[in-house]
């Protein structure tokens, strides 16, 4: 059985290393930083340095919204971060939640499953038509990490069983 943990960026930056750095001694394989760019810290340098102090746990943020970060800059995050990591990086994905902090509308499923789909090409090295415009990352030579997708409705859970490598149950709790 495999046991991870999910750190809150609002914490200090030496706290982060260091429950990364303990988490994994006691044998967590899993390391994930929430990603929320107007509530906390931004996740990216703080997974940079998590996987810096580090050496097996597989590390990544859960969870990133694909209306909130434009698909080619995650993927080129995450292609760097699994070359500097050694393809210890993984993504996962919410796809139908609102983006209350921001006040903005909700994604929909065809949107994430074009993100999963583009991202995996190009931490690929793939080519990808945006916009009528060939984009490719020669260098993305990490491995292309794994994809998780995290939902509670069942809509969501058959696009999350389809597409992702793996699914987070994402259950409500209704008062």
């Amino acid at each position: 059985m495999d046991f991870g943990i999910t750190i809150k960026p609002d914490l200090t930056i030496d706290r982060i290393v260091s429950l990364t750095q303990q988490a994994e001694a006691a044998g967590f394989s899993h390391g994930w930083i929430f990603d929320s760019h107007v509530i906390w810290m931004e996740p990216f340098p703080l997974l940079t340095l998590m996987a810096a102090n580090s050496k097996a746990m597989r590390l990544g943020t859960c969870v990133t919204n694909p209306a909130v970060r434009d698909v080619t800059v995650s993927a080129s995050l995450f292609a760097t971060l699994n070359v500097f990591s050694g393809g210890r990086m993984q993504l996962v994905l919410v796809g139908e939640t609102a983006r209350a902090a921001c006040s903005a509308k909700a994604t929909t499923l065809e949107n994430l499953e074009e993100f999963v789909r583009t991202f995996r090409a190009l931490n690929a090295g793939k080519s990808v038509e945006l916009e009528s415009v060939s984009t490719r990352f020669p260098w993305a030579n990490g491995g292309v990490p794994p994809v998780w997708v995290a939902g509670y409705g069942p809509k969501a859970l058959r696009t999350a069983g389809r597409i992702g490598d793996g699914v987070i149950l994402n259950l409500p709790i209704l008062i």
